[in-house]
């Protein structure tokens, strides 16, 4: 007897062992099958967004310093092309700048702040899809539980055998569970992907102003260098005698 008893427990435990991730996925039930299509969307996300706000995609190094050389030399021209030529967002919003070069300080600031907003929504393109799945995972995996423990329930209540025999009830709800630990190992690292993406925006946005407002203050607001240049040449004790004064 006691050999037919030890005979049952070895069959439930190798029938709960896990001897793989496919043995897990299929103990899990059907609810394992949405859970593992938000991972490899939240994945396919996080690597692309990684991959796309590195910071020479979003502030070139060389393109300021280039831009402002064809407008102390006069060539407007140039500084338009070479945005143009620049798929970058620090390109788009200085190629905006440009276009509205010769308006009031108000049209620039305005057409900046919309060139900008564009720009954000760009940046965020996606983060939407990692907010909802880190969401809703935990509930498709506490769905699946829910499901599961109905199934063990129905089991049990329906086999006259399973009367007295809690290792049947404990083994689907352990089945069942599996579901709620899938979900919360997709949406956990999903979460924390979202906010470090979020944060990687939020400090490339606020150098992308930095950069877009010290080159108006430069080359728009003060109409660039190329007629303090022509001045300098001109007029050399005029320029000379202003710090004079002002001292």
């Amino acid at each position: 007897m006691e050999i037919l008893a030890f005979g049952f427990l070895a069959q439930d435990a190798a029938s709960v062992e896990v001897q793989s991730i496919w043995d897990l996925l299929v103990k899990g039930g059907v609810m394992m099958i949405p859970i593992g299509i938000c991972s490899l969307i939240a994945l396919t996300v996080i690597v692309e967004r990684s991959v796309s706000l590195r910071r020479g995609n979003i502030l070139p190094d060389r393109l300021l310093p280039e831009l402002e050389q064809n407008l102390r030399s006069g060539n407007t021209a140039a500084a338009v092309a070479r945005c143009k030529a620049d798929d970058s967002p620090l390109a788009r919003v200085v190629a905006r700048v440009l276009h509205y070069r010769r308006e009031s300080f108000d049209v620039i600031e305005r057409q900046v702040e919309q060139a900008g907003q564009r720009e954000i929504l760009k940046l965020r393109k996606h983060l939407r899809v990692l907010s909802v799945i880190a969401a809703v995972t935990p509930l498709l995996g506490l769905l699946g539980t829910i499901m599961g423990m109905i199934r063990a329930f129905q089991t049990v209540a329906g086999s006259a055998e399973a009367l007295g025999r809690t290792e049947l009830l404990a083994q689907g709800i352990y089945e069942a569970m599996i579901t709620t630990a899938a979900g919360l190992s997709v949406a956990i690292p999903v979460l924390i992907g979202y906010h470090w993406i979020t944060g990687r925006i939020e400090r490339l946005v606020a150098d992308l102003d930095l950069d877009v407002t010290e080159f108006v203050e430069r080359q728009i607001l003060g109409r660039g260098a190329p007629e303090p240049d022509t001045e300098t040449a001109a007029e050399p004790e005029a320029v000379s005698a202003t710090p004079a004064v002002a001292g």
